[in-house]
This record gives structure tokens, sequence and C-alpha cells, in this order.
């Protein structure tokens, strides 16, 4: 098959023929029809990842047709429309017999823990715990910016940060996180801000349903300007883009007892970032990890883009091919861009 494949951290990588995956027992392999370019796949291309071994085909947020199913699946079969959320959980250790499969204490992740789906095929683990019907109808390319971005968001956003009808809720980086996040918000009844330092992106946010938008290159305090233009600050408060900066912003401009979630993966040399915890400390601020969504919980998000309410098909700006894949990875690290971007490794 032809992926995509990098050698070495950072450096370029390249289009070429490598061996077609096999499933294991318990797993499946699918045909990829479309896969996300997602700024976690720049992460891993840049070695903050410590799970990825190189040489590796990167590639988590997918969907396409079952191609292949391991002797001990029984749910699926050849030819079936599938998705997947990018924790592929073990379905048996405590964590996933309490629901929580997203923080599975032995997940495997495509893309970071094996080759992911920059590629023709990609494998997928313990499919009858992971994988997730395509409703028919549903575009591969909407369906597979729901397995990273959107999903994250929308559990961020409602299942840990319990968003209500009425509130403010800002959001710090408008990507494909963000802006799913400024769109299920804006579908729940609350108020967003949202905040970035790119006027495309803040144009697709205000398309998307964000009452106010912060241009943070253009003002001295970010989070002063949520504080003001919410009456004393969010209610909650997403950092979707991952850095020191909106972390820190994203704490500050809440009010008091406000919910911070941290979406945004933060890379640093020594794993930590500064966070104001004397502000979390004093208004009694809430403190979040969101670390995507477990298969069992799609319908109801599944149900709310049947039914038009929430539409992650917008969020697709940018179609792109196998080879085009490569300069897109690298660029994200500069110019992350707006919107979503799909491979279709066919195409």
């Amino acid at each position: 098959m032809r992926a995509v494949v990098f050698e070495r951290y950072g450096e370029p990588a390249e289009v070429r023929e490598v061996a077609d995956p096999e499933p294991a027992e318990h797993g499946v392999v699918v045909r990829v029809e479309a896969t996300g370019l997602c700024r976690s796949d720049w992460h891993g291309w840049q070695g903050h990842d410590p799970d990825i071994a190189l040489p590796h085909v990167p590639g988590h947020e997918l969907a396409g047709v079952v191609e292949a199913v391991g002797a001990r699946v029984t749910g699926w079969r050849p030819g079936d429309r599938v998705t997947v959320p990018f924790v592929c959980a073990c379905g048996s250790c405590p964590a996933c017999a309490a629901g929580d499969q997203q923080v599975c204490a032995r997940q495997t992740q495509p893309g970071f823990t094996h080759w992911g789906s920059f590629a023709h095929y990609v494998a997928l683990d313990h499919a009858d715990v992971n994988l997730v019907a395509v409703p028919d109808g549903m575009s591969y390319a909407t369906a597979a910016s729901l397995g990273c971005r959107f999903a994250t968001a929308y559990r961020a956003v409602v299942q840990q940060g319990r968003v209500a009808a009425g509130e403010w809720v800002a959001v710090h980086g408008c990507g494909g996180v963000g802006l799913s996040a400024v769109m299920i918000a804006a579908a729940a009844g609350a108020r967003v801000v949202a905040v970035d330092v790119s006027p495309g992106a803040l144009e697709l946010a205000r398309r998307f349903g964000a009452a106010e938008c912060v241009d943070a290159s253009a003002v001295p305090d970010p989070a002063e300007a949520v504080r003001d233009l919410t009456g004393g600050g969010a209610h909650l408060s997403l950092d979707a883009l991952g850095a020191p900066a909106t972390c820190a912003a994203s704490v500050n401009g809440l009010r008091r007892r406000g919910r911070h979630v941290q979406v945004g993966l933060l890379p640093s040399p020594t794993g930590t970032t500064p966070v104001p915890m004397a502000r979390a400390i004093a208004l009694e601020l809430e403190l979040l990890g969101s670390h995507g969504m477990a298969a069992h919980t799609y319908p109801p998000m599944l149900e709310l883009v049947r039914a038009g309410v929430l539409r992650p098909d917008l969020l697709v700006t940018s179609t792109i091919g196998l080879d085009a894949a490569p300069p897109a990875l690298a660029a994200m690290g500069t110019a992350p861009g707006a919107g979503v971007t799909v491979i279709e490794p066919w195409g």
C-alpha cells in the first residue's frame, strides 16, 4: 500500500510503498476513505509522543470500510462503514469496566502506538469495543472529522465541561477542536467567546455560532478581554490549542467557580506547564482534562449530527490527496490553518 512515512522526527515525511497491515485476532483492517490532518499528528512528527517508534506512519482521525477481520471479532464484517475514536480501548481493564474507555490503561492509538491512517489501510485493535458504525448518508470526510477533533470537543464541552444554556463559554484556539467546541457550545445554548490570532479562524468561529471574538494578537491581555466581554469571566473555558499562554489565558479568563478544560496537548521538555494556581484557589476554579471520547458514548452526538443540530461537515475546509500530506503536516507548525483538512488516500 501507499503511506506517508517519516524516518526521523521533524524531518520531511514521504509517500512510499509499504507492506499492507494484517488484523490482530481482536482487530480489523480498514480501507481508509478519509483521514483528518490534526495538530496531534504534527506533535507526533515533532517527537513529542514517547510511544512513537521510527519509522512511522501518522494519522489517527479516520473513516473507511472494513477490509478484513480477526478471528475473534464478532460484531463487524468486511464492507461495514466505520469510524473509530483515536483512543482504542482494551475493553477489559478497570477503566474500561467503568465505561471510561477514553482513559484505558492499555489503550492503543493509531498513528501513535502503531502505524496510522495516512495510508491506504490501517489496522485497528479490539474492534468490538472501538468501532462505530457510520450512519447511511454521512460522508467519510464528515465521519473522519468525528474521531478526534469533534468527538474530543463534544466530550470537553458537554461531558467534562457540563455546558449549560445561557452560560458564557470561552474557546482559546480556533482550529479543528476549537471550532468544533464553538459549534457544540452554541448549539447547547451557550454564549461563546472565540479567541485566536487568525482573522480567518475568528471569521469561521463567528459563522459557527460565536457571539464574540477576540483577536489575541491585538489586545494586551486576552483573558482580560474575555472577562470584560462576559461581565466578569467565562463560566466554562477551553484551551483547544495547547500552549502555556493559552492555558494560562483560559484559567485567567474564568469567573468565580468557573471551569477550565484542557484539551490541547501541552508539549514541554520537562512535561510541565505553568498554571495560575493562586487564581484557581482563590476563585475555587475547576481544572479538568479531556482526552477523546469512548465509542459507546457516540450515539447522542451522532443523533445531533443526523438531526442537523451539529454540522461537522461545515468544519472541513480543505481536502487533499496523500501526496500533499507531507508538506501539509510540516506546515502545521507555523500555519495551523482554520477548519479541518481531510486527506483522501485514494484520491
